[in-house]
């Protein structure tokens, strides 16, 4: 016997509607939409007074940060400028610290009680840990923009130099 009568299936909706939220709302089928009046970051619309037009989207290669690099242009929370003739400019800011690690030293004197050798050689263990930044820097045609980007690794570093060098390809 149920002590709740008459209350249906429990899977099945009250007003007997199919369960979700159901369709989508409209598409808006307005004018061209623009938030906040003009278009704002790197896109610049090619229009008549515009120097540099791009007529058709091009492919990033590779992104810096927030500096992004096509075939012909460098795309920059300033403005897009063209790639030709840039200067491209990686500080490594980052630094590499080695130090014996806790556990090499509890291990170290815990054996050197009984094998003062091989205690010694323990202490040997070195970590190392990076730590800091990498700075690029890019100017042209009047522009300049700087991104900082960090670090933890100087497999990473070499990384970012890699690709500020494909860069520097593109724009000789």
């Amino acid at each position: 016997m149920n002590e709740y009568p008459d209350q249906g299936r429990p899977w099945q909706q009250p007003d007997a509607q199919p369960p979700g939220w159901g369709l989508p709302p409209e598409q808006h089928t307005g004018g061209q939409l623009e938030p906040y009046g003009t278009p704002t970051g790197g896109y610049t619309p090619a229009e008549a007074g515009n120097p540099y037009p791009h007529p058709a989207p091009e492919p990033t290669l590779v992104t810096i940060g927030d500096i992004a690099v096509t075939q012909t242009s460098v795309i920059t929370p300033a403005g897009r400028f063209p790639i030709k003739g840039s200067v491209w400019t990686m500080s490594d800011m980052s630094r590499t610290e080695q130090s014996t690690p806790t556990w090499a030293i509890i291990v170290a004197i815990l054996i050197f009680w009984w094998t003062c050798l091989l205690g010694l050689l323990i202490l040997l263990v070195k970590e190392s840990k990076t730590s800091g930044h990498v700075q690029v820097t890019v100017q042209a045609d009047g522009k300049y923009h700087s991104t900082q980007l960090p670090v933890n690794s100087p497999v990473l570093v070499r990384q970012i130099n890699q690709q500020v060098n494909y860069a520097r390809s593109l724009a000789a």
